[in-house]
């Protein structure tokens, strides 16, 4: 092993080793169970970014759990074709370059569109290999692949045979800058200091007015109503009557809707059925006319009269200036706005009436949401289940149809001749109607609808695969909480309807990752960290180690450059503990445990390792990644390292080997477990150190068998934490006197009762690491410091170092805390309402309380007594 912990020297390494062997693939096995976990796939054109890096250390940790517990483990990635974020990014690569997409026309600009997913598309395969992810990459996959897209073909047309996929002509979230529609989950809601402007609509031949407020007032110039509330005696006489509408002259009715609520605002309501979603479904239930008076860019349509031509927000000023000329603008008064924004350019999205594809939603949520109440699908933590069903049962039907080139065209296919419209699985040249040529619709499917289909598009949808039949459903979804509605919903549905069946069993969420102060991370932010650089500066352990160590299921993580560090150091100390084990195989053999003599810390570690073995085992069967690596990394650093390794020194040097070959044989016993316990969350260091251990049960870590128990010592253990206790006080004491580290002492023990053997075989332990430089049993003459402790008193001559009034000072302060521990216990006791319901073994542990600290207060104050004759 190198010297010191140099990651740059063996990781791609080993991961190539990895790939070469195989170990990674997975494929039907009768005779294992089977565990699927299916990637969230990022862009094709992407970079890994931190949440990529937090989001799939947690898979990679589950997967390689798994596959070392005896599963058929198929992790399967892939990419997404992101057609809005890649559409845009080519869009801006050709401005560069003094070109647009139009003037390159639809198959000039896909082959563009290739072209950059080509150069760019394998970039963050390679950088998720970087971290150590051990998917199944013989199966990665791609959402415009054959396979996925003879999927997405399949659903669609299924959908629209059964009536739950139509076209129509309603509103849609429109955003002017990409120029197409986008979801409700799509667009992100801002408050803004905004205003709401009353304008006056005049009665048509009378001298009266309606006064309505609005907070767009460019759409008054689609109005075709003004609605109030039938039960509003203040409009009655008004209602079937026309209004003139201002600016524009046309008359517009009064209809009375109950959707009005009559104690908002002026009560009266200007209804723009081509601009607000509320007011199209009223506009449809009065038989109004839709008038859309902006163009998709968002400048204002020649309908707008002496407005066409400009930008939305610009005639709004005009506009407002024109209505205060005339005297139509009664007031206008500041008001708080959520404003609806696209998710990709950010800019403000506008409700318009346009022609689109939509999935009628209500049919599909039904069995989602059967799912996930009845426990079939559990979201951990449970919390977010009320998001996920708020949202299913509050769904609108779902636009899916865009406005882009690149992406899976929708198979619509149009006839001029007979006006008929196909839709068809395959792509057809001739109207099957009239036999006349067909054109296909130029608008491609939303992106999350092929997402939607990854669990079982993957696998070999719509046939039925080995693959699909085996693996499907998957185990376990993995992601943020920010994707619930964009993906988890979505797939849970078309599971429902195509597989009819779930399509994972858990939704594991976890939150997003910020820096120190708490703020997002992202490069827009200034705080954004590349994994690739700290893979390159501090190896990719580190990175997944700072990522998930102590994180809990839901919550957001805090990640900083001090974090790192400490992870970086947890490497080095693990490093160095298993180079000084290896540096010891020389000089000893390597025995079987059950075959060697063990001692009070060999049965206490190897108890300890119990332990973190069913704890292990515990929080990865629950998916607790975090709480995992927080055990760990405690055992390891404080137990194995800190405690451990320093009592076993004294043996190692021995010149006796058949001690020296009990000590190394439990030495490389403990660290096997350890590497395998901690190898699915830091799957390189581990690896690399387990090649320099001898009899190995696997070719790698990797495939080796995850541990289920070790040999447990409970009395040995409870003996050895009474001997570690007393080892930690008097350290305490000697930093508290200030004594210089390399000066050692007598110790002088005085056993308690019933204590004498535990303190003779825990001698040599306390001489080694508390100081000692001998160890004698009795009471020293002259002036001494003492540790009382609930097992033995120690006695340690300290010459003048020792301030009898200083000792006297903090032996008080060890008598006060003993007197409070003992009132605590006597007062439990005195409790008739404790002794009448507390368990029998409660009871007498506070017995033996009292008991323990009655004898530490005499002890104490008989030290005290001594200090003061001194």
């Amino acid at each position: 092993m190198n010297k010191t912990y140099e990651p740059k020297t063996f990781e791609d390494r080993i991961y190539a080793d990895w790939e070469k062997k195989k170990y990674f693939a997975a494929k039907p096995n009768k005779n294992k169970k089977p565990f699927t976990i299916v990637i969230p796939p990022p862009n094709v054109t992407g970079q890994l970014h931190i949440g990529h890096a937090l989001d799939d250390t947690i898979q990679d940790a589950i997967i390689r759990y798994k596959r070392m517990r005896g599963f058929e483990t198929l992790w399967l990635p892939g990419t997404d074709h992101a057609a809005l974020a890649t559409e845009v990014k080519v869009i801006e690569t050709l401005r560069a370059e003094g070109l647009t997409k139009e003037g390159l026309g639809r198959e000039g600009f896909l082959q563009r569109v290739y072209a950059w997913k080509d150069k760019y598309g394998g970039r963050i395969v390679e950088q998720l290999k970087k971290m150590g992810f051990s998917c199944d990459w013989d199966r990665l996959a791609f959402t415009m692949d054959e396979r996925c897209s003879r999927a997405v073909r399949e659903v669609f047309v299924n959908l629209y045979e059964k009536g739950l996929v139509y076209r129509g002509n309603r509103i849609a979230n429109w955003c002017p800058q990409c120029k197409t529609a986008i979801s409700d989950v799509e667009v992100e809601y801002e408050q803004a200091q905004s205003h709401l402007w009353h304008i006056r609509y005049r009665v048509e031949n009378e001298n009266d007015y309606v006064t309505v407020a609005t907070t767009r007032p460019e759409t008054m110039l689609g109005d075709t109503a003004v609605a109030v509330n039938p039960a509003d005696k203040r409009y009655k006489h008004l209602v079937g009557k026309n209004l003139i509408l201002p600016l524009t002259g046309r008359k517009i009715p009064v209809i009375a809707d109950e959707y009005v609520e009559s104690d908002f605002g002026t009560g009266a309501v200007k209804i723009t059925p081509a601009h607000d979603p509320n007011d199209f479904e009223v506009g449809k239930r009065h038989n109004l006319e839709t008038i859309c008076v902006m163009n998709n860019d968002g400048t204002m349509a020649e309908n707008a009269g002496v407005y066409a031509g400009l930008e939305r927000f610009a005639a709004r000023k005009r506009i407002l200036a024109d209505l205060e000329k005339e005297g139509l603008l009664v007031k206008t008064e500041d008001h708080d706005n959520n404003v609806g924004h696209c998710c990709r350019c950010h800019a403000v999205v506008e409700p318009m009436v346009s022609p689109q594809w939509y999935v009628k939603m209500k049919p599909l949520a039904a069995p989602a949401i059967d799912v996930v109440k009845n426990k079939s699908i559990e979201f951990v933590p449970e919390r977010f289940k009320k998001v996920y069903l708020h949202w299913m049962e509050n769904i609108r039907d779902w636009c899916i149809s865009r406005q882009l080139w690149w992406g899976h065209r929708i198979p619509a296919f149009y006839c001029d001749a007979c006006g008929n419209m196909s839709v068809s699985k395959t792509d057809i040249s001739v109207c099957p109607h009239c036999g006349g040529k067909v054109r296909q619709d130029d608008d491609v499917l939303d992106t999350w609808f092929s997402s939607a289909l990854w669990p079982f598009s993957t696998l070999g949808y719509p046939d039925k695969t080995e693959e699909l039949e085996y693996f499907y459903p998957t185990n376990v979804l993995v992601t943020a909480y920010d994707i619930i509605f964009f993906w988890v919903a979505r797939m849970i549905f078309s599971g429902m309807e195509h597989m009819h069946e779930i399509p994972f069993e858990k939704v594991l969420i976890h939150g997003l990752v910020r820096d120190a102060q708490g703020k997002k991370m992202s490069k827009s932010s200034g705080n954004g960290v590349d994994p690739l650089e700290i893979i390159e500066t501090n190896g990719a352990d580190p990175l997944r180690m700072s990522l998930v160590c102590g994180i809990s299921a839901g919550g957001d993580i805090r990640f900083s450059a001090e974090k790192l560090e400490g992870y970086r150091n947890f490497m080095n100390k693990l490093w160095n503990a298993a180079r000084f084990v290896v540096l010891n195989l020389e000089n000893a053999d390597v025995l079987p445990i059950e075959k060697v003599k063990l001692t009070l810390a060999d049965k206490w570690i190897l108890t300890k390792l119990d332990d973190a073995i069913k704890q292990s085992v515990k929080y990865m069967d629950k998916y607790e990644v975090g709480l995992c690596a927080a055990d760990l990394y405690d055992f390891v650093w404080s137990d194995f390292c800190d405690w451990y390794i320093e009592l076993c020194k004294t043996r190692l040097y021995s010149t006796e080997k058949s001690e020296r070959t009990a000590c190394v044989s439990v030495l490389v016993y403990v660290l096997r477990n350890i590497l395998k316990l901690l190898h699915p969350i830091i799957p390189f260091i581990t690896e690399e150190i387990y090649g320099n251990l001898p009899d190995n049960d696997a070719p790698s870590i990797m495939i080796s068998a995850y541990p289920e128990k070790s040999p447990r010592y409970p009395a040995a253990k409870k003996q050895m934490e009474s001997v570690k206790e007393i080892i930690t006080r008097i350290r305490a004491l000697r930093a508290e006197r200030k004594v210089p580290a390399n000066k050692r002492t007598a110790l002088y023990l005085v056993p308690a009762q019933g204590y004498e053997n535990l303190m003779k075989a825990g001698a040599g332990y306390i001489e080694k690491l508390a100081g000692g430089n001998n160890i004698c049993f009795g009471k020293p003459e002259g002036k001494s410091a003492t540790v009382a402790t609930p097992w033995t008193a120690v006695y340690i001559p300290m010459g003048e170092l020792v301030d009898s009034a200083a000792e006297t000072e903090r032996l008080n302060k060890e008598l006060t805390v003993a007197r409070a521990e003992l009132a605590r216990a006597e007062g439990k006791l005195k409790n008739e309402g404790f002794t009448a319901k507390a368990p029998q073994k409660l009871i007498d542990e506070e017995k033996e309380k009292v008991h323990k600290y009655t004898d530490l207060i005499a002890k104490i104050e008989a030290a005290i007594a001594e200090c003061k004759e001194i």
